[in-house]
Parts: C-alpha cells; structure tokens; sequence
C-alpha cells in the first residue's frame, strides 16, 4: 500500500509567523473564536438524532469497521493477544469474507514488531504509542527514543500525546516544538496528537491544542489515550472536525480526526459519522481522515452487519472476544 504523504514539520508559509515566538503563538491561540458551550453540545445533540436508512446504515456500518485502530493498550499484553487481533483485523468476521479489514492495530511499541509481522501483506497498518504514553511526561530525549523504537519496530503511524501540563501552564511554544521534533522523527509515518480532551478542562482549550498541534505538523489530532475518565465525547469531537475544516479553509492542507475511547457500539460509532458528514465534509468519511481507536466496537458493528445479512440478532457469542 502505498504511503500517504504526511503534513508539513511546521505551519504553511502564511501562518509561519505565529510561531515565531512564544508571545505571538500565545496571541494567535487565545485569539480564535471562543467556543459556545451550550451552542456546540446542543448542535452535537441534534446530529445524533439524524435517522439512519437501511442501505445507508450497511454503507455506515462497513465505512465504520474499515475506520477502526483496533486497539490494545494494557500493562498484561501479551504477544499472543496481538497476534489474536491482528488476525481479527485481517479478518473481522471469517464468516462473511465482504467485511472491510479494520484500518490499523495499535499496540505499545514493544510489541509492535509482533503486529508488523502479524500483518505483513495486509494492507493493515501498525500503530505503536509512544511518547510517554498516556501522561506525556518525560524528557524530549525520552519520547523521541520512544517514537524511533516504535518505527524501528515496524510502526506505520505514531500516536503522540501531549504533555498536558505544559500546555495548561501556557507553555505553548514548548509543546509545538515537541510536536515538532516527533514529526521529525517519525519522519514519513503519519503521526496523531493525542490532546486527552478530558484533561483540558474548556472547549476553548480543546480548539486551542487543535491549532497547536496541526501547526505543528500532526496528520491526525486524536481525543483521548482511553486511560481517564472523560475520553472522546460527540461535543469534544465536534471541536475537532470544526478545527480541521477551518485549517483547512486557511492552509489547503487536510488534518484527521480520531476520537478514541468510549465509542462501544454501532450506534454511536453512526453518530460520530454523522457528525463528520455534516461538520467537516465527506472528503473526511475515509480511514485516510477519519478512525475510530476502539477495541469493543468492532463486534457490535459485526453483530449488527450480521443482523442486516440475515435478519437475525446473533448476539455476542457469535464474535470472537478480545
């Protein structure tokens, strides 16, 4: 499969000055539009109401399973629960060889070697965490070794998360060069920049690490690690693909989105679709824009798929457990 480009290790040329310096990207950021709360959830409530057609639910369900980073991300990984979700993500359903191959596997970095191997030939791609994985807090030194261990390993796609203590403390310009430098070493892997959304306390903070983090350089500004207890929402995701299709409007270039944790069932993984289509556009309704990191997700998406194939409820059992 053929790599897709990666966006630019800093801002396009006519926002290059505000990064110059530590004052002007501190202006630039608290000089964007604030978020209405009640504004925003009201209108990511009123998206999740939309009715879903029969042919249009299938279309939805597929799009949504070959949007999944099937994720596993605990202390008690083992090499052989890799190995066993990689071979689901080849083949989700062996019963139904039309279901989409999910969009990636992301594991640690010392099993992503397991995962690269697992998938060789798939078109399946291996993401590894890595930056000191979920806090963010350890030296610059620490993450970029921890990013090229992960590539060295076989990593396709990086996911970055930011030291949210720095950035609560308006130390912005630190945070942008340390998204910077990871660009840099992940080189021509695709990287997400993980804000944990449910650390930052305001909208207006979510909109702002948006802005940081694509001019930085990342090709996906991802949600949440999974690891606290407010992860991706409809309303933090609403900022997000708000924040993608205004860059995009002021640069040209296109930015990802990937909402991660929480997202269990296929209801709500139609929601967020919705939520994409009307937000940011269709150009973004393709794993090359838009993924879902989950682990649960997938068999309820494959229990409904089969519920529309046969007209009967399986029910869990019918799926394998990861």
């Amino acid at each position: 499969m053929p790599r897709i480009p990666t966006a630019a290790a800093g801002p396009p040329a006519s926002l290059a000055d505000v990064t110059a310096s530590d004052g002007a990207l501190r202006r630039f950021l608290h000089g964007l539009p604030g978020v209405d709360p009640v504004g925003l959830e009201a209108r990511a409530a009123a998206l999740g109401t939309r009715s879903i057609k029969t042919t249009a639910k299938a279309y939805a369900l597929d799009l949504a399973v070959s949007m999944i980073d099937l994720t596993t991300l605990e202390g008690a990984d083992t090499p052989g629960k890799v190995r066993s979700l990689c071979a689901k993500a080849r083949t989700p359903d062996p019963t139904d060889r039309t279901t989409p191959q999910v969009a990636a596997v992301c594991v640690y970095p010392d099993l992503a070697a397991t995962a690269a191997g697992a998938l060789a030939g798939s078109g399946v791609r291996v993401a590894s965490v890595a930056t000191a994985f979920p806090s963010g807090r350890a030296a610059l030194e620490v993450k970029l070794a921890d990013t090229r261990a992960a590539l060295a390993a076989g990593a396709d796609e990086i996911d970055m998360v930011i030291d949210r203590g720095a950035f609560l403390a308006g130390r912005y310009l630190e945070v942008y060069e340390q998204i910077r430098a990871v660009r840099e070493a992940a080189g021509t892997a695709r990287l997400k920049v993980i804000f944990e959304t449910g650390e930052l306390s305001t909208y207006d903070n979510i909109r702002r690490a948006s802005w940081l983090g694509m001019l930085a350089g990342a090709d996906f500004i991802k949600t949440s690690t999974g690891k606290v207890g407010v992860n991706a929402t409809p309303a933090n995701t609403l900022v997000l693909l708000e924040a993608v299709r205004d860059y995009r409007a002021a640069t040209g270039v296109q930015v990802g989105v990937k909402p991660a944790g929480g997202i269990r069932t296929a209801k709500d993984a139609v929601k967020f679709l919705v939520l994409v289509n009307e937000t940011a556009g269709d150009d973004w309704l393709d794993n090359r824009w838009f993924r879902f990191g989950a682990s649960s997700l997938l068999n309820d998406l494959l229990m409904q798929r089969q519920k529309l194939r046969t007209g009967r409820y399986s029910g869990p059992d019918y799926v394998t457990v990861d």
